[in-house]
């Protein structure tokens, strides 16, 4: 994992994605914000994860980017307010009461036994054929999954049967700095 942000850099990056929202469903140029600190300009991937009233109400994210994660936070909190397929598009009235979540990740780390993923560190990223899924590492703690339980779910997500990472799939793990 890459070295934590400071609290302030986290402040800066959940400001970032709230006023990217804000500005996108308004319709109004974000007010710049000068970026200062070398962390901030990393590629690293990161998920925005939007709620009302502690339930999901978006969440995109990227596992790796070629950007910079300041810029990343600001793409993927507009994707989340208006691009994640199973809720409708965020509007104005929408704005007056939401809470964000950043997941910044660490490196993909392909795994050769399913014992190596340890439950509320590690999230999931798996591949079997055309399907893909992953799983932030918050996901299994917020359902009190075990690892089986945790690995299924992600094959689900992915389109395939719960059982599917049995055989044949390729799985990946990472790490996230939740703020």
């Amino acid at each position: 994992m890459p070295t934590p942000l400071t609290h302030d850099e986290k402040c800066q990056l959940l400001s970032l994605a709230s006023e990217a929202i804000s500005s996108q469903i308004i319709g109004s140029p974000a007010n710049p914000l000068e970026i200062t600190s070398d962390k901030l300009f990393q590629k690293l991937g990161c998920f925005v994860t939007i709620k009302v009233n502690d339930k999901l109400r978006g969440c995109i994210g990227n596992l790796i980017s070629d950007k910079p994660l300041y810029l990343l936070v600001q793409e993927m909190a507009i994707a989340a307010a208006t691009k994640d397929p199973r809720f409708y598009p965020m509007k104005k009235k929408d704005l007056d009461d939401f809470d964000l979540e950043i997941s910044v990740l660490s490196p993909l780390h392909k795994i050769e036994n399913f014992e190596e993923i340890q439950v509320g560190v590690h999230g999931i990223y798996l591949e079997k054929d055309s399907h893909r899924g992953v799983l932030l590492p918050q996901v299994a703690i917020e359902y009190g999954w075990d690892r089986t339980i945790f690995l299924n779910q992600t094959c689900i997500k992915a389109g395939l049967p719960p059982e599917g990472w049995h055989e044949g799939a390729d799985i990946y793990i990472f790490s996230a700095e939740v703020f």
